[in-house]
């Protein structure tokens, strides 16, 4: 089968597994990181194809909607791939993106690397930061119905990766817990750049959201 042939059926596939999810880890959030991740490669030396099909099953079956199960998302991956009779040298490449590509609070070292989970990544999380990050972030706390903040509940900064998957704290606290931390660990030139414009419109945000708390605007 030819590469296009495969993206889209790589595309028919996703939309059909996300039909009815969160809106925040749906189909169009795949399709911004897939779009994201095309525009980030342009600048590096990459495996176009590992970095497309990387991208479009990156979130296949997030385990925050799994029981907290980090498996079921590689496993349909790669049955998904394995059925397009992918080769196994890019099977074993695009699972490990996946299994290594989630923030974990930040205390996660990849056991894993290459070029092509860099972009992916960067792609994913530039998708979590700015105006887009800041409606997802309200959008999944809406969900999961926790408060949009409270002053009483600080954030917690030193969380492990257990300690993060299970946290329930305000909406708020989030951006402190992730979002903000993001610009800091982009992996390449042009993720770092975009990545810098969306965290200054993120903190001027918080700005004007204490603000409005606080009856001053």
């Amino acid at each position: 089968m030819d590469n296009q042939g495969l993206i889209s059926n790589a595309i028919l596939f996703v939309k059909q597994e996300l039909e009815n999810a969160e809106g925040g880890h749906d189909w169009f959030h795949i399709e911004r990181v897939y779009k994201n991740a095309l525009a980030i490669s342009k600048e590096e030396v990459c495996d176009q194809t590992v970095v497309q099909l990387g991208a479009l099953l990156h979130d296949i079956a997030d385990s925050k909607f799994h029981n907290g199960d980090e498996s079921i998302g590689p496993l349909k991956a790669r049955q998904f791939l394995e059925k397009e009779n992918v080769d196994a040298m890019t099977t074993d490449h695009i699972i490990k993106i996946i299994e290594n590509i989630s923030f974990k609070g930040g205390n996660f070292e990849k056991k894993f690397a290459s070029i092509e989970l860099d972009i992916v990544q960067d792609a994913d999380r530039l998708d979590a930061i700015g105006a887009i990050g800041i409606a997802r972030a309200f959008n999944y706390g809406g969900f999961k119905n926790r408060p949009l903040y409270n002053p009483n509940i600080a954030p917690n900064l030193h969380m492990n990766k257990e300690e993060y998957k299970s946290n329930e704290a305000p909406t708020l606290n989030h951006f402190y817990e992730k979002l903000l931390l993001l610009k800091d660990k982009m992996n390449t030139t042009s993720g770092k750049q975009i990545a810098q414009e969306r965290h200054h419109y993120m903190e001027n945000f918080l700005s004007q959201f204490y603000a409005e708390w606080d009856g001053e605007k």
